[in-house]
């Protein structure tokens, strides 16, 4: 029995809460929630006992898939038979709680000190992304907890969403061929602009690593790397089109933000294995929101996937879904999908409890972690040099003048 203690309860906590649920349903009984941790004790009360403490945050989204559309969520759903501590310092908690291992939900500011004293205190930790504010920081997580023989992964729903394992399963079967091409982009998504990103003031500062390519471009990126294998080089521009954000408070009163980091980002990557991408997101736009396409869009030597379709060269249309389902083999269908589950969430959670269990990495390892975050620190870092950067510079700390600023704020050397 693992016992796992959450860090950090916001408003993401619920869809957290929801995978766990959905996997005691399946049956998977191997854990326990046993301690939740928030700056204010009242807010770890929100989420542990149906029924108690103050009222739960509303879901901010009613977007169709988004985790922040969750609400309404709490351990007790799912377990009544441990009491959860509640603990307002994540020191204390990691030290003295009733714990083997760590959750971290908080923002990005605090990944790499939550992980240094979970790892301190022999604590395996699955850490939301990006992995940390810098390279260096993320790059020592990673050294710290293989030192120790502790299991570190980064919690990347993308990686274990329906859709996305339908594309690899696609690619490993040749049936779209060799990868070739893959975009993806949006302008204005439904958090923009001064809905979530708004109310969520470290997203806008650059010392806080905030920006959308440290937030959503790691997504993009993993999903890239998912599908092409790891990228080589990156050419990048970034800007900052909203300096200023405007929104209503939780008291109704209007409220102005300052921006300094990126609300927009291109990039244009190449794989190691020879195929490109070009990747795009913004959280400016007024207006009405732009989606290219009907998501990402992966071309191979045989075909292309486009949304739920993927068409061939002989001009024959397939839902993925459907070919999946039909063709797919029960041993793969059971390592995408444990007992059927298809929470994203769960499944990855699930993932990293076995990886606990099994002395192993777990899909969405530090290291897969480190290489989504170098790879996103490339397309600022190529913005800033004003040409293409290679993941490997960025990764050794040759190229990191982007990063000084976050450095000299959390003094990491």
């Amino acid at each position: 029995m693992i016992r796992i203690g959450i860090v950090g309860c916001g408003r993401i906590l619920a869809a957290h809460l929801r995978g766990y649920r959905r996997l005691r349903e399946a049956g998977f009984d191997n854990f326990r929630i046993t301690a939740l941790c928030a700056r204010k004790i009242e807010d770890a009360q929100m989420y542990a006992k149906r029924g108690e403490g103050p009222p739960q945050r509303p879901a901010v989204s009613d977007a169709p898939g988004d985790p922040l559309a969750i609400d309404d969520e709490y351990v007790s759903d799912f377990q009544d038979d441990v009491e959860v501590a509640l603990y307002d310092d994540y020191k204390e908690m990691i030290a003295d709680g009733p714990i083997d291992a760590i959750n971290d939900f908080t923002s990005h500011g605090m990944h790499h000190l939550v992980a240094d004293v979970a790892c301190q205190n022999g604590k395996h930790l699955l850490t939301q992304k990006p992995l940390a504010v810098t390279v260096a920081a993320a790059r020592k997580m990673c050294e710290d907890f293989e030192a120790k023989g502790l299991t570190i992964g980064v919690f990347e729903n993308w990686r274990f969403r329906d859709k996305a394992r339908y594309m690899r399963w696609l690619i490993d079967e040749d049936i779209i061929g060799t990868p070739q091409m893959f975009l993806f982009g949006n302008v204005g998504n439904w958090w923009t602009p001064d809905k979530v990103v708004a109310h969520t003031p470290w997203r806008h500062i650059k010392k806080m690593a905030g920006g959308i390519a440290l937030d959503l471009g790691v997504h993009q990126l993993h999903l890239a790397r998912m599908l092409l294998g790891d990228i080589n080089s990156v050419v990048g521009t970034a800007h900052v089109v909203e300096p200023s954000r405007h929104y209503i408070n939780a008291a109704g009163i209007p409220e102005t933000m300052d921006c300094d980091a990126d609300d927009v980002f291109n990039a244009s990557f190449t794989s190691e294995n020879g195929a490109f991408g070009t990747l795009t997101a913004s959280w400016a736009g007024h207006g009405e929101g732009t989606h290219f396409g009907s998501g990402p869009v992966l071309y191979g030597s045989k075909g292309r996937i486009l949304g739920d379709t993927l068409t061939l060269d002989d001009g024959t249309t397939h839902d993925i879904a459907a070919l999946y389902n039909d063709q797919c083999n029960p041993e793969r269908k059971e390592q995408d999908f444990p007992s059927g589950m298809s929470n994203e969430f769960g499944i990855a959670q699930l993932d990293w409890i076995r990886a606990i269990e099994e002395t192993r990495e777990p899909q969405t390892s530090g290291r897969e972690g480190l290489a989504d975050l170098a790879s996103a620190f490339a397309v600022l870092e190529s913005n800033l040099a004003g040409r293409r950067v290679t993941v490997d510079e960025v990764i050794n700390g040759d190229v990191s003048d982007y990063q000084i600023h976050i450095s000299k704020h959390f003094e990491i050397n």
